[in-house]
């Protein structure tokens, strides 16, 4: 949503172009649903977008920061896939389906067990301290390895595969738990990933008097897949919040290529863009 309550759907071959104002400053956003009281100044790199304070009101309301303990609702564990030798756990409310997986930007996941949440705790503690399994895969690890996931479904799938027969067969699996068959679920063409040309980098910060515009090839969790003049560029759009942002002009687009999907030669970006390392990326330590 746009300053002053104007919203835009977004869709593949969509035309993404947004500012910062010259002199503008990222402000706090506040926590759970208030605004921030004194209107802190937040850093550009911050993905949370939030003061000491608020960040801190608003785990304490946080089931992922242990916040809620007595929750009564039905968790799920999960193992959740982001490429080669990156697997995650982790748990998610039943009532939010998939939602979970998709914020996160999961290619492949499937569920492990179904219960209350501390059982749900449990497990995923378990699975971190016998597999060596983390329950955070960090955002730029997820983004550097997107352009080379395998193309078939059972490639992508096996190493959660292999992992959840180990999980379920450990000692110590709480009784309130009740274990889930294996089933991978593939976000691939979800995300617009199949076939989308590889990302050269991400923006690392928005800037005041910095722009972007570009052609949405993807968007995975919260990142949107932009082909800008440089080549495709990763904006985690996290980094939007607390900004005044504005619209860029449209009027050097031209719908001229087959399927009317947008094509400029204004397509750009002034952001600071960190580009991806070269080298393979990090692969998890012990995991099978």
């Amino acid at each position: 949503m746009w300053d002053g309550g104007r919203r835009s759907a977004l869709s593949w071959g969509k035309w993404v172009a947004f500012g910062v104002a010259e002199g503008g400053v990222r402000e706090c956003v506040g926590a759970r649903g208030n605004a921030c009281p004194r209107r802190v100044a937040v850093p550009g790199r911050s993905t949370g977008a939030r003061c000491e304070e608020c960040a801190r009101l608003d785990r304490a309301h946080s089931v992922a920061a242990d916040g809620i303990a007595d929750d009564p609702r039905p968790y799920r564990v999960y193992l959740a896939w982001f490429g080669p030798g990156m697997t995650k756990v982790g748990i998610t409310a039943v009532e939010r389906g998939s939602a979970r997986l998709l914020e996160q930007g999961a290619v492949c996941f499937s569920r492990l067990g179904t219960g209350p949440l501390m059982a749900a705790r449990r497990a995923e503690e378990l699975l971190r301290a016998a597999l060596g399994v983390p329950d955070r895969i960090p955002y730029g690890d997820k983004r550097a390895v997107r352009a080379s996931l395998p193309e078939g479904e059972e490639e992508r799938a096996r190493e959660i595969r292999e992992l959840h027969a180990r999980a379920v067969a450990l000692g110590g699996w709480p009784e309130s738990l009740a274990p889930e068959p294996f089933r991978a679920v593939d976000h691939l063409d979800v995300f617009g990933l199949a076939g989308a040309p590889a990302a050269v980098g991400e923006v690392s910060e928005l800037v005041a008097g910095g722009a972007v515009s570009g052609e949405l090839v993807a968007a995975a969790g919260p990142d949107l897949h932009l082909a800008t003049g440089e080549g495709v560029v990763v904006l985690d759009t996290r980094l939007m919040r607390g900004w005044e942002l504005v619209p860029m002009p449209t009027e050097d687009v031209q719908h001229t290529s087959p399927g009317g999907v947008p094509r400029a030669s204004s397509a750009q970006v002034s952001f600071p863009v960190r580009e991806f390392r070269k080298e393979a990326a990090h692969l998890q330590d012990g995991l099978f």
